[in-house]
């Protein structure tokens, strides 16, 4: 039982970190990203191909993951930021295909459809931290330092400059403010963190395959933002803690078919999503307006 969460517990950990990196550029820009996955996938598999041929010290696998991460975003965004609203989604989204297949592909890499194994445990200070507890407190760690790098930026004249896009693009851009400067270095900023959490996960399983980074993932990340609460720092947390809970309480339902819970958590992430729709937009954290922060 301990172990069953601890697992949960430095999952929970990981998948809070992508929620957290996602609602900034979700909440406070304004950017519906639909390849996040994407970005945590290329954290996950430049760590582990870091690991596996020079060293597993974190204090490199994770700066390295994260310039990567950085830097592909970087290319990709700025020709997909020179579109808005839903044709950004559209244009994410095709960045989520094309990014699986290129994880199903390369296989020199990647690994291809039959992944990477055999991950060395991760290095800190000369220890490996192969110890179930070890790692959770690491993983918390690293998630407790991204709530305060995002929060530190939140707090600073760039994270007012990307609330006032949000609200407004062509007044910020009336303002004088430089729109695609500051939503490309959110953008940047965003999968450069999400990258700590793709590093974590492929440490901490020692495998690491495709399957982890799908669209399904992209857009349960994105139903932890929406109904934890977008543009808060509470909700994303709230939201994974909640959908990775509702497995295992389905888990325990007797009653429900063992063969059909994976559908059942599917309707009920879709229709928990319409409900706080309908009576709380701004999800369970946020106000009762999507969009304005608490």
């Amino acid at each position: 039982m301990l172990a069953y969460v601890l697992n949960l517990a430095t999952l929970m950990c990981i998948n809070a970190v992508l929620a957290i990196t996602l609602n900034f550029i979700m909440g406070y820009a304004g950017i519906f990203s639909m390849a996040h996955a994407i970005f945590f996938g290329v954290g996950a598999y430049t760590a582990a191909y870091f690991a596996l041929h020079f060293s597993p010290s974190l204090f490199l696998a994770i700066p390295v993951a994260m310039v990567v991460a950085a830097v592909l975003s970087l290319v990709l965004a700025l020709p997909a930021l020179r579109v808005r609203g839903e044709y950004f989604v559209a244009a994410s989204l095709g960045l989520q295909v094309l990014g699986v297949t290129i994880f199903a592909e390369w296989k020199s890499f990647t690994g291809g459809l039959g992944g990477i194994i055999g991950i060395p445990p991760a290095d800190l200070f000369g220890h490996a931290v192969s110890d179930p507890v070890q790692f959770m407190l690491l993983a918390a760690g690293c998630l407790l330092l991204v709530i305060f790098i995002t929060n530190t930026l939140l707090r600073s004249s760039f994270g007012r400059n990307l609330k006032a896009i949000r609200d407004s693009e062509s007044a910020s851009h009336a303002f004088g403010k430089n729109v695609a400067v500051i939503k490309t270095l959110s953008v940047v900023i965003s999968s450069a963190l999400a990258a700590v959490a793709g590093a974590l996960y492929a440490f901490y399983l020692g495998f690491i395959n495709v399957e982890s980074f799908m669209l399904d993932t992209s857009v349960l990340l994105m139903a932890m933002v929406i109904i934890g609460g977008t543009g808060t720092l509470l909700g994303p947390i709230v939201g994974t803690v909640l959908l990775m809970l509702l497995p295992s309480l389905f888990s325990y339902m007797w009653f429900l078919p063992q063969t059909e819970i994976g559908s059942i958590q599917q309707i009920a992430y879709g229709a928990a999503m319409v409900l706080l729709m309908i009576f709380r937009p701004g999800g369970l954290v946020g106000s009762g307006k999507r969009g304005v922060e608490k």
